[in-house]
């Protein structure tokens, strides 16, 4: 029997409600607690937000992500999203290389691996799907993996051990009220 702590599974939270990288972010905070190193990426985002502020600061938690805000996808340049896709491609360069040394004690491991917002990137084709897909082999029995983002391509669902989706029935901004910061940034 395999022991608990050999086994990985990819999660995925989706849907159009809140929630996705909350969730994301409690699996983070839980795993750090415990003591695992985790990698939290962002995907698609660029801005500053409340919950990065805080997770920077968690022994164990490393954060990736692009520095660079990018408008939108549909208004987004052809420059722009070549730009953007370079950018993920080389944020799965880096995982890679983060897991394929992986008996080297000196370098740093990821136990857990939150890709925020790749669900976007994947189906957008903002990133090379076939380096995803090597990526993927890579951190399969070597990471936990959170895939978060809206309408995952069924390949990403049928790989899922877990897929929650979270459901808008009622928001803030369907009355004009604009993303607050502390609460949903």
């Amino acid at each position: 029997m395999q022991n608990e702590t050999d086994i990985k599974c990819i999660h995925i939270y989706c849907g159009d409600g809140k929630g996705k990288t909350t969730a994301a972010i409690g699996l983070t905070v839980r795993a750090a607690g415990a003591g695992k190193k985790v990698l939290f990426s962002q995907f698609m985002k660029g801005s500053r937000t409340s919950e990065l502020e805080i997770l920077k600061d968690i022994p164990n938690v490393r954060i990736m992500r692009s520095d660079r805000e990018f408008p939108f996808y549909e208004y987004m340049t052809e420059l722009e999203k070549r730009e953007q896709t370079e950018l993920h491609n080389e944020m799965l360069r880096k995982m890679i290389e983060l897991l394929a040394d992986y008996t080297d004690d000196y370098v740093w491991h990821p136990d857990v691996i939150v890709m925020d917002e790749v669900t976007y990137s994947y189906n957008w084709e903002l990133l090379d799907r076939d380096l995803f897909n090597q990526f993927m082999k890579h951190a399969k029995n070597r990471a936990e993996l959170i895939l978060t983002g809206r309408n995952p391509a069924k390949e990403l669902l049928e790989s899922a051990d877990y897929v929650t989706e979270m459901c808008k029935r009622k928001h803030p901004y369907d009355k004009g009220i604009p993303a607050r910061f502390g609460i949903e940034m």
